[in-house]
């Protein structure tokens, strides 16, 4: 993308209403503008954003045979009065009418419609398990929306869910999705910590916290930095191989971590002082086993080996993918602007023409920009070297590639490293292979 042609409105003032940094920089790299309280619009930088950090929660759920469907984001109030949570869940929950005065609602969770489309096509044991996620809007009444993405009214979210034939089989698919997850937020580029959590208005009776380590997080976190050395992409954990989920559910139980709310001060002092971590974390995901709850509220059975009807086990399991875009950012930015891990970054690299005009320069900046229009960001405007620096630094891109006369006459490209700041000089086909164009 040539900037001269993109939306891309940064802002050189600090927004008066942003409290944190994932804020601030959200509104000044132009990723997203808000429309009302708590509700945002995305603009096109930060909608590539949001598309790559799906499409890497797609990824690691589909590699453990979760299937995606689609659900609606308005859902039938019946639903919610056959579970007896209407009028429990409280006024987060946004209710309306139709034209037709039938009570409706706009989905702060599914597993009440999730629960009513399987009960009304798998009828055997012989179906099960089934895993079925979606990704999609999701609207809570917060009193306070604050921190921008963080704590916003409409939310874009990753929710699955499991059946199973009994507490075994549910615990195992609590797991593999576990395994998933912890796959899911290394690739992202963030140290997510799973911690034993409160089950809140979902309920059950097995949950975890997903928690991405920021000073800004509102939780306090305790962890032994075991949690710091594991690689989930590199373990040779197969979440296809039961012995291999007992081995990481043994490791959750002996590895402490804990929110505040859930700290074992007794436990704490059994770690060895040099292994403790204490912080603050931002919830980025949350899973549940909650048995046979839904499927038993409303009335939801399939037919065991005997005949005999049973209620199936379930289990939800939420991502929450436009908070993650917050998430990243809080942990991983500088004074200059963002700084986006490579799997996630709306483009590979901002293209710096520090002379436009120059034939050598424009010529060079014309053949990088044409090995993959899509992946570069090509700073193509008449401003001061001084102004493209700025807003690259503030973008966050992962790699800068900076052309100017002296370079472009021995076809010579400047790099810059976003993470880092190291600075190098290569010759043309090493640079545009160490950026990944090739």
């Amino acid at each position: 993308m040539r900037l001269t042609k993109a939306y891309q409105p940064t802002l050189k003032e600090v927004p008066a209403e942003a409290q944190i940094a994932s804020h601030r920089l959200m509104l000044r790299a132009g990723l997203v503008r808000q429309t009302s309280a708590g509700i945002y619009a995305w603009l096109p930088a930060g909608l590539r954003v949001l598309r790559n950090i799906a499409q890497i929660v797609r990824e690691e759920q589909d590699a453990i045979g979760a299937e995606e469907i689609l659900m609606p984001t308005l859902q039938s109030a019946d639903l919610w009065k056959r579970s007896g949570r209407y009028d429990a869940y409280g006024p987060e929950m946004l209710r309306i009418q139709d034209r037709h005065k039938r009570e409706m609602l706009y989905g702060p969770t599914n597993e009440e419609m999730i629960t009513d489309i399987f009960g009304a096509t798998v009828k055997s044991y012989k179906e099960l398990p089934k895993m079925l996620y979606h990704i999609q809007w999701k609207f809570r009444d917060e009193i306070r929306p604050r921190f921008g993405v963080m704590r916003g009214r409409e939310f874009y979210m990753k929710d699955g869910y499991s059946f199973d034939v009994s507490y075994e089989e549910a615990e195992k698919s609590y797991y593999r999705v576990m395994l998933s997850y912890l796959r899911i937020f290394r690739r992202l580029g963030v140290q997510a910590v799973p911690m034993a959590a409160d089950t809140g208005p979902i309920g059950g009776e097995l949950s975890h916290e997903f928690l991405v380590l920021a000073p800004t997080g509102e939780s306090g976190v305790f962890y032994d930095s075991d949690w710091e050395a594991m690689d989930w992409q590199d373990m040779s954990l197969d979440p296809g191989k039961d012995e291999d989920l007992e081995t990481l559910k043994s490791l959750v139980a002996k590895t402490y971590s804990a929110t505040d709310e859930k700290h074992d001060d007794g436990a704490w002092q059994l770690i060895p002082a040099e292994k403790r971590r204490e912080g603050r974390g931002i919830e980025v995901g949350h899973i549940f086993y909650f048995g046979t709850k839904y499927t038993e509220s409303m009335g939801v059975e399939v037919s065991g080996p005997d005949g005999t009807p049973f209620y199936p086990h379930m289990g939800s399991y939420g991502i929450g993918v436009s908070r993650l875009v917050g998430a990243i950012i809080e942990a991983s930015h500088d004074d200059a602007g963002i700084i986006w891990p490579k799997e996630v970054a709306p483009y590979k690299a901002a293209l710096l023409n520090l002379r436009p005009g120059d034939e050598a320069c424009d010529q060079l900046c014309e053949e990088i920009y044409a090995l993959d229009p899509e992946a570069i960001l090509y700073d193509d405007r008449a401003e001061r070297a001084g102004v493209k620096f700025n807003d690259a630094d503030l973008m966050g891109h992962p790699w800068q590639a900076i052309i100017g006369p002296r370079g472009a006459k021995t076809r010579t490209i400047e790099l810059k490293d976003r993470a880092t700041g190291e600075r190098f000089e290569l010759p043309f086909d090493e640079a545009v292979s160490k950026i990944g164009l090739r």
